[in-house]
C-alpha cells in the first residue's frame, strides 16, 4: 500500500472508529447505563471490524493510536489509585488476595491444559486481573467512588492491574526469569528518575516552577504536556526493554500520583481531569473499539463452552476469593455487609485490558490460537457487561435496605 492509500485507508478506519465512539455513549444513556459505554465500544468494534462488516481495519497508524489509548487508560488508573491505601493494611491484604487468586488460577490452568505450564500461566494471569480503568467511569457514575466500596475496589483494582503486568513481564518474557527480573528492576530505577527529574528541576529553579504552573491553564498546558512526556517516555522505555507498554503507562500514573499528592494535591486532581478529557474523548475509545475489531464473533460463538468456562474460572478464582477474604478475614476495607462484599468480588473479577494484553502476547508466541485469544477477550467483555451490572443491583438494594435518617 503506497503512502496516499495508507493515509486514506487509515483516516477512513479512524472515521468509523470515531463514529462508534460518538454513538456508544448515546446507546449507553438510552440503556440507562445498565450496559456500560465500554461494552458498546467493543460491540461497535466487532460490527465494523474485519470479521463482520469490514468497514475498518487496523492499519499501522490505527495500531499506534490504539497503543496510545491503552497508555492513557493505564495512566489514568495509576493517577486515580490511592497510593496510601495501597501501602496500608488494606493494600497489603489486597496484594495477598491477588497472590492467592493467581495460585488458584494457575492451578486451574494446569488442570485444564494437562500440565502446559506457560499456557496455565496465561490463564492464571488473565483470570485474576481487574479492569481498573474500565471500572473508573462505572464507579463514578454509580456514586460509589468515595465510599468504602469504591476505595476497596480501587485498591483491589490497582493490584489486579499492577501485579498481572509484572507477572507477564517476568513469566511470559522471552528472557530467563532472573534476566527479566533485572530488566524490570532497571526499568523501575529509570522510571523513578524520569518522573523525579522534572519535579526536582522545577523546585530547584522556583521562577521556572511558578512559570510552568502558571501557564498550566493556558493554551500552553505546561503540566499536562509534562505528564504526557512522562507517559510516552516510560512507554518507550518498556518497548525498548521488551516489556509490556501497559507497565510503563501504569507506572507513570502511580509515580505522578505520588509526586502530585506530596507537592500539589489540588493540581494533581486537575491534571487527572485533563487526562480524562484527552483520553476518554478519543484515544481510549480507539483502544476499546479496536479490541472489539479483533474479535471473530462467529468463531467465539462456536466455542461457547470454552467462553462460559473461562468466565466461570474468573468468577471463581478472582471474584469468589475476594469475597471469601472480605467475609471471613479482616482486610481493613470497612465493608461489613454481605452485599457490599459480594459487589467488591464482582468488581474485582471485572477484567478486560490485561486479558487483551496477555492474550496478544500468548497468541504472538503461539502459546494459544487466535480463536482462543478471541474467546478469552470476549470472556473479559462478558465480565464487564455482567459483573458490574449485578454489583450495582446488589449495592442499590443494600442502600435501600439501610434505615434512612429521620
Amino acid at each position: 500500500m503506497d503512502e496516499g492509500h495508507l493515509l486514506v485507508g487509515s483516516l477512513l478506519s479512524v472515521w468509523w472508529i470515531a463514529l462508534a465512539a460518538a454513538a456508544a455513549p448515546v446507546f449507553a444513556i438510552v440503556a440507562r447505563r445498565y450496559v456500560p459505554d465500554v461494552v458498546w465500544l467493543l460491540a461497535f468494534g466487532v460490527l465494523i471490524g474485519p470479521h463482520a462488516l469490514g468497514l475498518a481495519e487496523q492499519t499501522e497508524p490505527v495500531q499506534f493510536l490504539r497503543e496510545l489509548g491503552m497508555g492513557f487508560l493505564f495512566l489514568l488508573a495509576g493517577l486515580e489509585v490511592s497510593t496510601s491505601d495501597m501501602g496500608g493494611r488494606q493494600g497489603r491484604n489486597a496484594a495477598l488476595t491477588w497472590v492467592l487468586c493467581a495460585a488458584l488460577g494457575v492451578g486451574a490452568g494446569l488442570l485444564l491444559t494437562q500440565g502446559e505450564v506457560r499456557v496455565a500461566l496465561v490463564l492464571g494471569i488473565a483470570s485474576t486481573s481487574t479492569a481498573l480503568g474500565t471500572l473508573l467511569p462505572i464507579l463514578k457514575d454509580s456514586g460509589s467512588m468515595d465510599g468504602p466500596l469504591g476505595r476497596a475496589s480501587m485498591v483491589h483494582g490497582a493490584y489486579g492491574e499492577l501485579l498481572p503486568i509484572i507477572a507477564m513481564s517476568l513469566l511470559l518474557s522471552s528472557r530467563g526469569t532472573w534476566q527479566a527480573a533485572l530488566v524490570l528492576l532497571a526499568f523501575m530505577v529509570v522510571a523513578v528518575i524520569t518522573v523525579a527529574l522534572p519535579g526536582r528541576l522545577l523546585r530547584r529553579i522556583p521562577r521556572l516552577g511558578h512559570a510552568v504552573v502558571g501557564a498550566s491553564n493556558t493554551t500552553m498546558q505546561t503540566t499536562l504536556r509534562i505528564t504526557v512526556l512522562v507517559l510516552v517516555s516510560l512507554m518507550l522505555l518498556t518497548a525498548v526493554l521488551d516489556l509490556d507498554v501497559a507497565l510503563g503507562a501504569f507506572t507513570a500514573g502511580l509515580l505522578l500520583n505520588v509526586g502530585f499528592s506530596v507537592a500539589a494535591p489540588d493540581h494533581g486532581r486537575e491534571i487527572t481531569h485533563k487526562v480524562e478529557v484527552v483520553g476518554f474523548s478519543f484515544l481510549i475509545p480507539v483502544f476499546f473499539v479496536t479490541s472489539g475489531m479483533s474479535i471473530d464473533l462467529g468463531a467465539v460463538l462456536a466455542e461457547w463452552p470454552v467462553l462460559a468456562g473461562f468466565v466461570g474460572v474468573i468468577a471463581l478464582v478472582r471474584g469468589l476469593v475476594v469475597f471469601v477474604r472480605e467475609r471471613f478475614t479482616r482486610t481493613g476495607s470497612g465493608l461489613t455487609e454481605t452485599r457490599d462484599q459480594l459487589a467488591l468480588g464482582l468488581y474485582s473479577a471485572t477484567g478486560l485490558p490485561i486479558i487483551v494484553a496477555v492474550t496478544q502476547i500468548a497468541a504472538s508466541s503461539d502459546l494459544i490460537s487466535q480463536t482462543t485469544a478471541s474467546v478469552m477477550v470476549t470472556g473479559g467483555v462478558v465480565t464487564v457487561l455482567v459483573f458490574p451490572f449485578v454489583a450495582g443491583l446488589l449495592t442499590k438494594k443494600a442502600a435501600e435496605a439501610r434505615p434512612q435518617p429521620r
